[in-house]
């Protein structure tokens, strides 16, 4: 009995052994509605954005790996389709065509060995240009905000096809798999406005009582982590209430770039909220007027202390 439990253990112990080295793909990927498949796992995202500033040096561009149960060998073609998207305020998004349109098919010669893994692999890349022009559109009629669908379609020898619509969501979402056959490539408008500025501010009035003459003095616009192209401002009122003899204190203020396009928001410690209108714009100087819930205003005349050229501001 001995001898048989030893035995016993042995066995279980090499196959938990052979089962832990095992090296190959295990052909039960769970798709929804096959047993068997493959599937293009994301190795690089080398771009994933259209510069809004720079469309036609911008691009769509991924390295993707083929995987399945003949390291990659079973695909045939992989269609790349893309749409255009536009969130409209009130209505919702408008999408351009109504159906995705093919930009590009990659065929099997396409993937070729690596020397980083036993799975073929290739690497394509997609311009604004051929994207704007897929859907219909020109250079003109593409907004900051805008999106382009991507969407990939794998088409193995054994004629089936797995995309966006049949992939599970453990193969498009795990790190492992990294898998989604949809990628969403925004119209970024990229925002450096980061940096101590000087200013002077005039015209400064509210119904407390006015501020005469001007006041001079250094500003530090704080990049917000968590909202691109957001700025935190040193104080809103841009020294106004040291005539009051207050203090900005607690205020989180913030002057927001969107397109070259800005606008101030948040409040200050009692509450009030802010918001501006651009006077001038200059790669010099930008003037604008800044007005606060509680009737607070004034003019600031700003430019960058290192005398760094400002974008065009609206």
């Amino acid at each position: 009995m001995k001898m048989l439990k030893y035995t016993f253990g042995l066995l279980v112990g090499a196959l938990v052994l052979l089962s832990s080295c095992r090296d190959f793909v295990d052909p039960n990927i769970p798709y929804s509605e096959f047993d068997t498949g493959a599937y293009l796992r994301t190795i690089s995202r080398t771009s994933t954005t259209f510069n809004y500033f720079s469309l036609g040096s911008s691009n769509f561009a991924l390295t993707l790996e083929a995987v399945d149960i003949e390291d990659g060998a079973t695909v045939e073609t992989v269609e790349i389709e893309v749409q255009h998207r536009r969130l409209i305020p009130g209505v919702g998004l408008e999408y351009t065509p109504s159906e995705p349109v093919n930009i590009m098919t990659l065929s099997a010669s396409d993937f070729a060995p690596n020397t980083d893994s036993r799975f073929l692999r290739t690497s394509f890349e997609i311009s604004a240009a051929d994207a704007i022009a897929a859907v219909g559109l020109t250079p003109a009629d593409i907004e900051g905000g805008d999106v382009f669908e991507f969407s990939l379609i794998l088409n193995d020898v054994n004629g089936r096809s797995f995309n966006r619509e049949n992939v599970s969501g453990n193969i498009a979402g795990a790190p492992f798999y990294d898998s989604p056959f949809q990628y969403f490539v925004s119209v970024i408008c990229p925002s450096d406005l980061g940096g101590t500025y000087e200013y002077t501010a005039t015209n400064m009035d509210s119904i407390y009582g006015s501020c005469d003459g001007t006041i001079s003095g250094t500003t530090t616009l704080t990049p917000v982590s968590s909202s691109p192209g957001s700025y935190r401002v040193t104080d809103g009122t841009f020294g106004f209430w040291d005539c009051y003899g207050d203090s900005w204190g607690s205020g989180n203020v913030r002057i927001n770039d969107a397109c070259n396009t800005l606008s101030m928001s948040g409040s200050d410690k009692y509450g009030a909220s802010y918001s501006m209108t651009v006077v001038s714009s200059t790669p010099e100087e930008l003037v604008f007027v800044w007005l606060n819930s509680d009737g607070e205003t004034g003019e600031v005349t700003m430019s960058a202390m290192d005398g760094t050229p400002l974008p065009i501001f609206n």
